[in-house]
């Protein structure tokens, strides 16, 4: 079994500034020993003939063509606008003129 104890787990807590109790402490020892464990053993049976993969099945590009289309005019964009000046969307100020 993984040598993680109690203080690994509350140095880490410290770090991460989690508060954990006694009983906490203890409890999460043993499940990241356990967790240590298993990553040992997958990286044992991983071999030099085994290809590192990160999808077991293959991907292919799912995007569509960037093709231009009907696009609105800049007059089509305004209409909707509540408040328009000289051609573009009129907001208010958030910058108090700095």
């Amino acid at each position: 079994m993984a040598e993680i104890n109690r203080d690994d787990v509350a140095h880490l807590a410290r770090l991460a500034h989690i508060d954990m109790t006694d009983d906490e402490l203890d409890r999460m020892a043993g499940e990241l020993a356990v967790i240590v464990d298993s990553i040992k053993s997958v990286s044992e049976v991983a071999g030099d003939d085994v290809p590192a993969t990160s999808h077991p099945i293959p991907l292919s590009n799912v995007f569509r063509d960037d093709v231009v289309g009907d696009t609105l005019t800049n007059e089509e964009a305004l209409l909707g606008a509540p408040d328009n000046a000289d051609g573009r969307f009129k907001v208010p100020a958030i910058l108090d003129g700095e």
